[in-house]
């Protein structure tokens, strides 16, 4: 790791208190271990649209998760969920909603960090296969990384919350083919999120870090992180059933932890922990 270089860790959906506790447990190991070792804390990205109850997010728990050490916030489909969300959108400034949705459209698309002394965006978006309508992301994205790059920003990491597998890969590589070059990638961080299931192609393509989704971070024994009793009668009756968040103690932590540098990522590895909320401080052990 050089000097250059930024640690940045990526977090897949927050789901739930349990996911939410979870989460504060490890992000306090994190701070622990770089004072321990002297070194600077990661960048910290998580997905919080699931993170009050399963859907949306409340003020409140985007105020104890920020003082938790969440440096910016991603979202999805679910981010208007909780009413107070238009009461404090707008000036939640480490908050970023789905940049393709209408112009107008209350809150931001992306956010400019500064870190060490360079310029990072996280640009949000939303896939259209299999997810509700929505502005294309290509043209828009496009003209979102096009501005960015002429406000000298250095590095973009994007949260594409998205279904399909195919819409998750043939966009990553778009934009890497359209950013990148083998002496400097623009586009320095690709990580699909939404289907709460964590894939095994973490990777360096072109200089971007990539993987199909991050996971969540939420009850293990649950059905992505809901009840199963209730999700098996929606499942199998086709019935409506309304969806409860499971409240099982032992959570899982998915997401990745990236290196980049003013040249592109230089690394990737999935984080796949399990926390016990019943233990105070919560223990963070490696998922077997």
């Amino acid at each position: 790791m050089n000097n250059d270089s930024i640690k940045i860790v990526f977090l897949g959906d927050i789901t739930g208190r349990q996911g939410r506790t979870a989460v504060k447990s490890y992000l306090s190991s994190l701070k622990n271990e770089a004072e321990k070792n002297n070194t600077t804390s990661p960048f910290i990205i998580a997905n919080i649209e699931n993170a009050s109850h399963g859907f949306g997010l409340t003020k409140k728990n985007y105020i104890d998760l920020s003082e938790s050490g969440i440096d910016c916030f991603t979202s999805g489909n679910h981010i208007w969920d909780k009413k107070d969300i238009y009461e404090y959108i707008d000036e939640a400034q480490n908050l970023v909603r789905p940049i393709n949705y209408p112009n107008g459209t209350r809150g931001a698309g992306s956010r400019v960090f500064e870190i060490q002394g360079q310029k990072l965006a996280v640009i949000n978006v939303l896939g259209r296969v299999f997810m509700p309508p929505i502005d294309s992301p290509w043209q828009v994205v496009i003209e979102e990384i096009d501005k960015l790059k002429e406000e000298g920003v250095q590095h973009i990491i994007i949260d594409f919350h998205a279904e399909a597998t195919a819409e998750k890969i043939c966009f990553s590589k778009y934009l890497a083919h359209k950013y990148n070059t083998e002496e400097n990638a623009l586009v320095k961080g690709f990580f699909g999120t939404h289907t709460h299931v964590q894939t095994a192609d973490e990777q360096i393509y072109e200089g971007m870090a990539y993987i199909t989704d991050a996971g969540f971070c939420g009850a293990v024994d649950s059905v992505i992180g809901m009840e199963f009793e209730t999700s098996m009668k929606r499942l199998s009756t086709s019935l409506p059933e309304r969806y409860e968040i499971s409240e099982s103690p032992i959570a899982q932590i998915n997401g990745v932890e990236v290196l980049i540098d003013r040249t592109g990522a230089t690394h990737i590895a999935r984080i796949n922990l399990k926390v016990d909320n019943n233990i105070t401080g919560g223990a963070v052990n490696e998922s077997n």
